[in-house]
């Protein structure tokens, strides 16, 4: 029985344990908080930071393989296990390209991937004396996440909500959808794609707001979303599970916006929608079994839980019996005792094969569903 680590014990986490509970596996899980949504789901648990380098690689060094549920990992370990034989996925080499926008951008550009115009900026400064490159968005060089580390500049007045570090101003794209893109690819370079999905973001928390599974967008279109992803994935030469989200235009023109080298928030609704979910198809990549079939059961919408605003404290789902009560609705609660505004406390999938149908689900379940703090009831 291979012996798999995770570094990360979040919702991704979570989600690969329960994937994992099919599979002859035995499975250890890294991070600094006892509590996570992870750590009793796992077979063995170990609390610590990953990014620290001898914890990583402490961890790491009686495995067979590690995986990771967020970038901002320590890379130098996983280096240093990889040329021990440690199976890792992705590979610390695509890790590292992906993990600094700067490195990522640049790859794009090597490749031949189309991707929205940049400038490397070293500090605000620098920011200021490239006004003239406006409207732009200003995203930090390493650690954002979740909508954290990227600032969009319309003007000249928003530049000095930009970052003092080494980041990149990227030319605004005139977006009239963004689509997400999940690859997975073997060992061996066989390569399965799930069908594209039309992502919706709040404007306010620069966060997924709800998705639909497939994307309603023209067959060209389509083709061009796949061959840039695939394009960015064979570049990558690491086997494993990626998002790559896309921009399109109103000229209809396909941009690469970033990747994720990991199982995202855009394929949660592959765990009931899809006949192999991306976290099924992670452990089978990393077992060595045969990929599974990526193809849809149902069109597919994802709704994400998040902490309302102005509650921070311990979480109480204000609606749940309501959403519960809904047709071909699945709840994903991720076990977080603590809200805070915009935090990700769960997912909601919705199945059904009227578009129209998932949309006002959608709707319905963004009014109806609250996390509140329990004081507050």
């Amino acid at each position: 029985m291979k012996r798999i680590g995770i570094l990360g014990g979040g919702q991704l986490g979570r989600m690969l344990l329960q994937a994992a509970a099919n599979y002859p596996v035995e499975t250890y899980v890294l991070e600094n908080d006892p509590q996570c949504p992870a750590a009793h789901l796992c077979h063995h648990f170990t609390c610590g930071s990953i990014n620290d380098f001898e914890t990583v690689y402490q961890f790491g060094k009686g495995l067979d393989a590690l995986t990771i549920e967020i970038e901002s990992v320590n890379v130098e370990a996983l280096e240093k296990l990889e040329a021990e034989g440690v199976k890792i996925y992705p590979k610390p080499s695509a890790l590292r390209t992906i993990k600094n926008k700067i490195l990522q951008k640049q790859f794009y550009k090597e490749q031949q991937v189309r991707t929205a115009e940049f400038i490397i900026v070293d500090n605000l400064q620098a920011i200021k004396d490239n006004a003239h490159f406006l409207p732009a968005v200003n995203k930090i060089a390493q650690g954002g996440y979740d909508g954290r580390g990227v600032q969009v500049m319309r003007d000249v007045a928003a530049i000095e909500k930009g970052f003092d570090a080494p980041g990149i101003l990227e030319k605004m794209v005139t977006i009239d959808k963004e689509i997400a893109q999940i690859v997975a690819i073997n060992e061996k370079g066989e390569i399965v794609l799930y069908p594209a999905v039309d992502m919706v973001f709040d404007p306010h928390l620069n966060l997924l707001d709800f998705q639909i599974s497939p994307a309603d967008i023209p067959e060209k279109t389509l083709w061009k979303v796949e061959a840039l992803s695939l394009a960015v994935v064979k570049g990558l030469k690491s086997p494993g599970i990626f998002a790559v989200e896309l921009f399109i235009d109103k000229a209809g023109e396909v941009y690469v916006n970033e990747t994720a080298p990991r199982v995202h928030n855009s394929g949660h609704h592959s765990i009931e929608g899809n006949y192999s979910s991306q976290f099924d198809m992670l452990w089978r990549i990393m077992l060595g079994y045969p990929l599974g079939n990526a193809d849809e059961i149902l069109p597919a919408a994802i709704v994400n839980i998040l902490g309302e605003e102005g509650h921070s404290g311990p979480a109480y789902y204000d609606g749940l019996d309501q959403v519960l009560t809904m047709e071909h609705v699945f709840v994903h609660i991720y076990g977080k005792k603590d809200t805070k505004p915009g935090r990700k406390m769960g997912h909601i999938t919705i199945l059904s094969s009227n578009r129209h149908d998932l949309v006002h689900k959608a709707h319905r379940i963004r009014q109806s569903l609250k996390v509140i703090t329990k004081k507050d009831v």
